[in-house]
């Protein structure tokens, strides 16, 4: 697994993936923005017409618990604003990745393993699914973590453990299924959770770094590659078998 981590952060210096880190990059940032605005538009939306909206919609028995929900919520918006560089950045990565998987795999196979058969490009409406489907888990993630992070420590653990559980998924995935259908790659999948829990650990680690997690599309598609390689290369029948 170190290893795979490694031939991957070796191949994106070079010129290759560096035309793929930029335009990767520029659409991260572009998605960042975008979340931006939209976070602060409700955020003053939900602290004031629609605080009294939502009064007007409910009893006076649900104002309390509502009122609490909006605060929580307008909260989790500001930590988001303001700490977005970690915390949106699962989310933000796991999208982009579904636009360049294609491309950083291919790369990925032609170096190192040209003997072997190559994959199938995704269906653009397949990998836009699966991207947006691990955005919007990574966000509720961390609306679920944003609570933990203020009364307690232990949110940065939750928010990592989670994060690295679902990233492991999502990358293997998106890589699993240039080679395999949806069902196998899914049955790949749930057969080595455990192998990809610990996988996705090396991603979080990268997606929590400032400014380097803009190259996580890069790291996460490449990693998964050589894990695929080693997941993947026995006979077809030992792939869907559970972990013992």
């Amino acid at each position: 697994m170190l290893d795979a981590a490694i031939k991957a952060l070796a191949q994106m210096l070079t010129p290759p993936f560096r035309s793929l880190l930029w335009k990767s990059i520029g659409l991260a940032i572009l998605i960042l923005i975008l979340i931006g605005v939209a976070l602060q538009r409700v955020s003053v939306w939900l602290s004031t017409e629609g605080q009294q909206y939502l009064d007007g919609m409910v009893g006076l028995t649900w104002q309390t618990p509502l009122h609490v929900l909006i605060w929580m919520i307008t909260i989790a918006i500001g930590v988001g604003l303001f700490a977005g560089a970690i915390f949106l950045m699962p989310a933000v990565t796991a999208l982009v990745a579904s636009f360049f998987t294609d491309e950083i795999a291919d790369l990925v196979e032609h170096q190192h393993y040209p003997a072997d058969p190559p994959g199938k490009p995704l269906p653009v409406a397949r990998a836009a699914y699966e991207g947006i489907k691990a955005a919007l888990l990574a966000m509720l993630i961390y609306l679920c973590a944003v609570p933990f992070l203020l009364f307690a420590g232990i949110g940065v653990v939750i928010f990592f453990l989670a994060t690295a559980w679902l990233l492991g998924r999502e990358y293997f995935l998106l890589v699993a299924m240039r080679h395999h259908s949806p069902d196998e790659a899914k049955a790949i999948r749930r057969a080595r959770h455990g192998t990809l829990f610990v996988a996705g650990m090396f991603i979080a680690g990268f997606v929590s770094i400032p400014i380097v997690n803009l190259a996580t599309p890069l790291f996460g598609t490449a990693f998964m590659v050589h894990m695929h390689k080693r997941i993947a290369g026995g006979p077809r029948r030992e792939l869907i078998e559970p972990q013992r």
